[in-house]
């Protein structure tokens, strides 16, 4: 028993040895433990920062580029990374163009020699040719990460199989995590982040996270680009109604009053602006103007030349007797201003009340219709003429002649453009000529105004709920 106890006692001091390594221990995997959930609850805070400004940011609608900044500054604090970057895709998807750099973010594309070398004596070299450089669509890491479309992370960006290019090789000890944003099945470009090597690697969890946020940026962008081309929309379709009322001035607001005649017009744009127009001027001594043009093409440029034309026509038709060398006038004003790809159409015709008759000029126009009671019969009014536009004056001015009719209790004349005879139904057949010859036969008699509202009836009979491709002017003129 004596010679137990130093025994025992060593026994004990190792176990009480033992036991403080182990409490030691236990410390420090305890204090590991508290740290690691303090990143946690560090990197869980961050991450809710990031969503809150994300959503505040939509709801104000930013810029792309402030939008961009606050992603990117975003991530960069979720991840602790050195710094990051988005790259747009251009409309034609073969160029990456960047939206936002951060200050210090690491460079993602390669660089040129001689960039580098004047770099060394000036920063902001560098710096500039960054932000001021697109980068393709199919080349470095940006292009690899779009063409792999998923996240990666890439531990050593300038050992990348994607830099080849000896001009623009990739020289800086970096490491990156990226991925594609893309919203509605559509690629919008890449959102990157990047450390230098000294700052330490990401970690499978940095890109867990950085995955995530990836996934939430490429929402909001997608929708923050819908609710901008949407409002875009809006504005423009605000704008083009103004362009119509101020369009819709310019018409005839009411039929002329003629003594012996009645006359009656309208007009039927298929868009919101009108390529067609009609007018009437008043000449004096009982004599009126009466014009109906087709602009080539549709839409606001259409629109701006119609206007265009009516200024012209309004200051040289007062004093002029002769319509063809109106038209002619016309033409000469606003040839050099036409494009080369637009011209006319128009017939300007001046209607005589005390001589009871209708002189015109046809200027490329589709041939009125003229019925006489006394036949019950319709003709075309056919004449010689070349579209405005075409010619600067010459061979428009040798081919276009004025046409004189006289006309009769009971007779009518009918100016349409082509939108009327080849409005198409349903089994993509035309109105045609003669059905709407048949119809301004039939109505005539019951005078202008019933011509026009027959035509219109039996044009929405025969294209149903089909679209109106074309703009439909109608002028109808009836001697009593």
């Amino acid at each position: 028993m004596h010679y137990m106890a130093p025994t025992f006692i060593a026994l004990c001091a190792i176990a009480i040895i033992a036991l403080v390594v182990a409490l030691q221990n236990q410390r420090r995997r305890a204090h590991k433990i508290r740290q690691k959930f303090h990143d946690f609850e560090g990197e869980e805070q961050r991450m809710f920062a990031f969503l809150h400004d994300l959503g505040e940011a939509i709801e104000d609608e930013p810029s792309p580029s402030v939008l961009s900044r606050i992603i990117v500054d975003g991530i960069d604090k979720v991840v602790v990374a050195r710094g990051g970057a988005i790259y747009f895709l251009n409309a034609e998807n073969d160029f990456l163009n960047p939206s936002y750099i951060s200050e210090e973010c690491p460079p993602l594309i390669g660089v040129p020699l001689e960039i580098r070398k004047k770099a060394e004596s000036d920063p902001r070299a560098l710096e500039s040719h960054l932000r001021l450089s697109r980068a393709p669509a199919n080349e470095g890491v940006l292009g690899y990460c779009l063409t792999v479309g998923e996240p990666i992370h890439v531990q050593d960006v300038k050992n990348h199989p994607a830099f080849h290019d000896a001009f623009s090789r990739y020289t800086d000890d970096v490491s990156a995590l990226l991925s594609p944003l893309r919203h509605a099945g559509k690629d919008l470009g890449v959102l990157a982040v990047a450390r230098n090597h000294q700052d330490g690697d990401f970690t499978a969890n940095d890109f867990a996270v950085f995955r995530s946020v990836a996934e939430q940026s490429s929402f909001a962008i997608g929708n923050a680009r819908i609710h901008r081309e949407a409002h875009e929309k809006r504005a423009i379709e605000s704008e083009l109604k103004n362009a119509r009322e101020v369009q819709r001035i310019l018409l005839p607001q009411q039929d002329p009053i003629l003594n012996g005649f009645r006359i009656s017009g309208t007009n039927l744009p298929a868009r919101i602006i009108s390529g067609d127009y009609y007018d009437y001027i008043d000449l004096g001594d009982d004599k009126l103007g009466i014009v109906i043009a087709d602009v080539s093409g549709k839409g606001f440029p259409a629109g701006l030349l119609m206007a265009m034309c009516r200024s012209a026509l309004r200051s040289v038709a007062p004093g002029e007797n002769s319509p063809s060398k109106i038209t002619a006038a016309v033409n000469r004003q606003l040839f050099p201003d036409i494009h080369e790809d637009m011209f006319i159409s128009m017939t300007y015709s001046i209607l005589d009340a005390k001589a009871g008759t209708l002189t015109s000029s046809r200027a490329g126009h589709d041939p009125a219709l003229l019925y006489r009671k006394e036949a019950d019969a319709t003709e075309l009014l056919r004449s010689p003429g070349l579209a405005l536009g075409i010619d600067s004056g010459t061979v428009f001015e040798r081919v276009t002649k004025d046409h004189v009719i006289e006309l009769q209790s009971g007779d009518c004349v009918l100016f349409y453009t082509d939108g009327v005879r080849e409005a198409v139904n349903a089994e993509d057949e035309e109105f045609g000529m003669e059905r709407m010859a048949e119809i301004f036969r039939k109505t005539a008699p019951l005078g202008a105004a019933a011509i026009l509202t027959q035509l219109q009836e039996e044009l929405k009979q025969f294209t149903g709920d089909g679209p109106q491709m074309d703009d439909i002017t109608l002028v109808a003129i009836e001697k009593r």
